[in-house]
């Protein structure tokens, strides 16, 4: 490992372990912002998945942890860590993270969305901790109450916003990815979450709504998401393959329909490993 390369994950180390001081558990990151532990289970297809019970690392942000020991352990496991996680629904912040990016699929501007649905359902984002993203995107942290669990998203409150609740993750400033650092917005470093508005809450938390059995017979399901990732160009491949495999767990259909966008993403451009990649992240967003 170069110089560079062990500054970085010392570095990450460092941070990591500041934010776990702080009551947020963390996990480590690679450099495309993924756990860095692979799982122990990766050859196992028997069974429902392990969050931990286990023993080992590797499950992902079911690793998160506040205890500087096992911070430690964490990341001498994982030397090649760029970065650090922090697991979002966890007690005692219950944080929620409002993503915004900068460029979202379908267009429009995440920022002024949010100012438009604050207006339009009455409540406004109080000052909080922020974090510029190297796309030049925010991260907003807000906190949520404990026992209501606020699903995670990809652009259903609007598009090109992203919601980080229950069994989702955000990316701790600090951290280096492939494509730059991830900053805390100036004078934000010294405010801790603030309390989601009340208003915004009842948004994040929609009624229970019937999921689609993976089961479900209709071989035609999601074939419009395999026709949306078909149509991609290159420079969105990506962004669309993730939005349809984002749509298809959402209603209950994603394992079902991996591989028919695979197939549709190999077509494109992209390598199979990229795509099952991309899909992969997309699950873990609606995996609570």
């Amino acid at each position: 490992m170069a110089i560079t390369d062990r500054q970085t994950a010392a570095l990450a180390l460092t941070q990591a372990l500041s934010a776990a001081e702080r009551g947020l558990p963390v996990i480590p990151l690679t450099a495309r912002k993924l756990p860095a532990l692979p799982s122990p289970h990766r050859n196992d297809d028997r069974g429902p998945a392990c969050r931990g019970a286990c023993g080992l690392p590797g499950h992902g942000v079911h690793d998160a942890t506040t205890d500087p020991a096992a911070v430690r352990a964490l990341f001498a496991a994982a030397p090649w860590a760029t970065g650090y996680g922090i697991a979002c629904g966890r007690p005692p912040h219950h944080l929620i993270g409002i993503d915004l990016d900068v460029d979202p699929t379908g267009g429009g501007d995440s920022a002024v969305s949010l100012r438009r649905l604050a207006l339009h359902h009455l409540f406004t984002i109080p000052p909080t901790v922020t974090v510029l993203t190297p796309s030049g995107g925010r991260h907003l942290w807000l906190t949520g109450p404990p026992g209501i669990p606020v699903p995670n998203s990809a652009s259903r409150l609007a598009p090109g916003i992203d919601i980080r609740g229950t069994g989702g993750y955000l990316v701790g400033p600090g951290s280096v990815t492939r494509h730059g650092r991830y900053r805390l917005a100036p004078g934000t470093a010294g405010l801790p979450p603030a309390p989601c508005p009340r208003a915004l809450l009842r948004l994040l938390t929609p009624p229970a709504r019937r999921r689609h059995s993976v089961e479900d017979p209709d071989p035609d399901r999601g074939q419009g998401l395999v026709r949306f990732v078909l149509a991609a160009r290159e420079g969105g491949r990506n962004t669309r393959l993730f939005w349809a495999a984002c749509r298809a767990y959402e209603h209950g259909y994603g394992d079902a329909l991996a591989d028919a966008l695979t197939r549709a993403a190999v077509r494109t451009g992209l390598t199979e490993r990229e795509a099952r990649a991309t899909i992969a992240s997309a699950a873990r967003l609606f995996r609570c």
